[in-house]
């Protein structure tokens, strides 16, 4: 116990030491309005509107007819509840948020204050009353209408509406506590689009409520996160997305959202647009030629759930084009001069964009984006860049390898790094011209952190927030794939948390398939870690795992969480189950099986809360051992195995299905020499 003590502190001496520490507390700030429209945005729009400019002038038409453009629009809420799947006010709380956005923008284009006044009459009344979002589809009732109401809110803060601090308060409140809990760890379990709203909307509140962490949480699941929203994982280098094969509307969906999140982004400095080589680009073209009845490449694809396979790509509402091209079509040809001739056609036909189906998006783009055309003559810089953000840092063996998104206008870029062995912060790197760095030159097992800057003409910005990774894990950790899985697995510890990726069919039968990182073992002792929600594939075993040697056939005792069969692919149950091979070679056992999770738990199949596992060895006694807070713990079972020689204690994932890998996030680990800080 004291020497874990010990250790823990020494973590949080390194961690307040560190530049994360430091960035946080330093954060830049935000610009402010800066969600889908700047002040330049907004007066762009109200001078276009005055002077009758085409097509501004059309597109104002269509959305001042509108009926929730109308300063005499009646409120339909508010309620303490909100919800889909069963619906719950979900009609009434939509319109009122299409509502409160397109009369707040109302009021920013025509300055006529009756605008501003019903905008806020709507967000105060809700922001007054909202508490819960329930529902199977949760995600999407707090992803879909808040957006909407959230950027109705940032643009009567910023504009002289006269809303009130104690309104403004109320409002940021409602965000963090009646939406943001249902957003916070995205939609790992659904297709794409759900993930994608959650990301966008998370993106928003972080803005509105000038909370970086929160900012850059949602940052880094668009650029890295485990599930179908994840803008590399939604679109393949092809164009092809993961709902293609699902239907077009959906697909049109998905990729608008992610739009959002570029826009939102583009309003605060950074080039999300041109991510992974203009990925998003390459969604839209390929969707577009698609629906204008063009033909296109499709592979048959299995998503990240592994719950929708798509052999062919959908006809289904082919050729129904939503209103989602204009933003794409100006963001890339009109401001950055790229071809885009696809959507281009595509928004072209749709001009004059006009309202979406309920909140699904903001609609009437025509309005909202219509720009001039780049005249391709570089500006002298006036400003420094922003700050780099979504800071990636990915440890092997070898190397970190570094990854952000560019700022705009940025010419070059420096790399800062601090361990605990150099005792001090030191540019490792200047003069990038792109935004990736790989550091070469690190110690095996050492915790490095990271920060960057951008520079142009004009000036360096602030530090980027920082971000960690360990060059392999540290000792006496050490990590394998067991039973040759169908793709290569991978490890990796921040300081905090482990996070295993691991295909594998199962941790069962003769032999076991799965990724495992572990520590030596003498004697008696246990390992315990909490799962951080959520995990990506839904077929996925993981847990804690004893085991003779990485031989797949060896013995070995594990306690698992697992999805158990329930008559729907949507929702499974799941136990923690204590499975033992009590001879090499001979078929893995169910030893003992906990109570059905249930919630908050497990809400309709989806594990959606932190759950912790302990597994104990007195001898060639083993334990399992389950807790809700980490601090109340119920044995499962006990089972025997004769576990002798180089016994290696750890954690361990399994993807459950071939050809499909699986994310799962540890933290608060603590195992044979290794104790850890509890989580924050």
């Amino acid at each position: 116990m004291q020497h874990r003590s010990i250790h823990s502190v020494l973590l949080l001496c390194l961690a307040l030491a560190s530049p994360a520490a430091k960035s946080m507390a330093d954060a830049p700030p935000f610009v402010h309005p800066g969600l889908l429209h700047t002040r330049a945005d907004l007066e762009r729009m109200k001078l276009g509107v005055a002077s009758h400019e085409s097509p501004i002038a059309e597109g104002f038409a269509v959305f001042a007819a509108s009926p929730e453009s109308q300063s005499s629009y009646v409120l339909r809420g508010p309620f303490s509840e909100i919800g889909r799947n069963p619906s719950v006010h979900f009609g009434e709380f939509d319109t009122d948020a299409n509502a409160a956005y397109q009369c707040a923008l109302m009021w920013a284009i025509t300055g006529d204050r009756s605008y501003a006044d019903k905008s806020e009459q709507i967000i105060d009344a809700w922001s007054g009353s909202l508490k819960t979002v329930s529902g199977a589809d949760a995600v999407l009732m707090a992803g879909l209408g808040p957006f909407k109401m959230v950027n109705a809110a940032e643009i009567l803060r910023y504009t002289d509406s006269k809303w009130s601090a104690a309104e403004i308060d109320q409002c940021e409140r409602m965000f963090r506590s009646a939406i943001y809990p249902t957003l916070k760890d995205f939609a790992l379990f659904a297709n794409g689009n759900w993930d994608t709203a959650a990301v966008k909307t998370v993106i928003a509140i972080g803005v509105f409520c000038n909370d970086r962490p929160m900012f850059e949480r949602a940052l880094h699941y668009y650029i890295d996160g485990a599930g179908d929203g994840r803008l590399t994982h939604y679109i393949s280098a092809t164009g092809q997305c993961q709902e293609s094969g699902r239907d077009q509307g959906h697909t049109q969906l998905g990729l608008a959202h992610l739009g959002d999140c570029c826009e939102i982004a583009w309003s605060q400095g950074l080039d999300l647009y041109a991510y992974a080589d203009n990925r998003l680009l390459k969604g839209f073209e390929y969707t577009a030629k698609y629906n204008l009845d063009g033909v296109v490449p499709f592979s048959p694809d299995l998503d990240w759930t592994g719950k929708y396979a798509h052999r062919v790509i959908s006809p289904m509402g082919r050729g129904k084009l939503r209103p989602v091209f204009e933003q794409i079509y100006n963001h890339y040809v009109h401001r950055v001069g790229a071809a885009a001739p696809f959507t281009q056609q595509a928004a072209e036909k749709v001009r004059p964009e006009g309202a979406a189906q309920g909140a699904d998006h903001p609609g009437f783009g025509t309005l909202l984006y219509s720009i001039p055309a780049a005249t391709g003559q570089s500006k002298p810089h006036l400003a420094p860049p922003a700050a780099p953000a979504g800071v990636i840092a990915a440890g092997t063996d070898r190397e970190i390898a570094l990854s952000w998104v560019a700022s705009v206008g940025a010419v070059s870029y420096a790399v800062k790094r601090w361990s605990s062995h150099e005792g001090r912060t030191v540019t490792i790197a200047k003069g990038l011209s792109s935004p990736t760095y790989r550091d070469k030159n690190v110690k095996y097992g050492e915790l490095y952190f990271y920060s960057v800057t951008a520079s142009n003409a004009a000036g360096s910005s602030s530090e980027s927030t920082a971000s960690s990774a360990s060059a392999g894990l540290p000792a006496p950790w050490s990590a394998s794939d067991i039973g040759a899985p169908d793709a290569s697995g991978t490890a990796s510890y921040d300081g905090r948390r482990f996070t295993l990726e691991s295909a594998g069919v199962a941790i069962s039968g003769a032999s076991d398939q799965c990724r495992f990182a572990g520590v030596p073992m003498t004697g008696n002792g246990a390992i315990t870690a909490r799962f951080v929600p959520q995990v990506s594939s839904q077929s996925s075993q993981f847990g804690l795992m004893i085991r003779e040697s990485t031989a797949p056939s060896t013995i070995q005792v594990s306690l698992l969480l697992t999805p158990e069969p329930s008559g729907s692919v949507e929702k499974p149950g799941w136990n923690a189950r204590l499975i033992v091979r009590k001879f090499s070679g001979a078929d893995a056992v169910t030893a003992a099986v906990g109570p059905a999770l249930a919630a908050p738990l497990v809400t309709y199949g989806r594990l959606m809360a932190p759950y912790w596992l302990r597994l104990a060895r007195a001898g060639d006694a083993f334990t399992g051992f389950v807790s809700a807070d980490g601090q109340t713990w119920t044995p499962i079972g006990t089972t025997t195995g004769s576990l002798r020689g180089k016994v290696r204690a750890g954690l361990t994932a399994s993807s459950g299905l071939a050809g499909v890998a699986t994310t799962v996030v540890f933290d608060s680990v603590a195992a044979p020499g290794w104790p850890s800080l509890s989580p924050r």
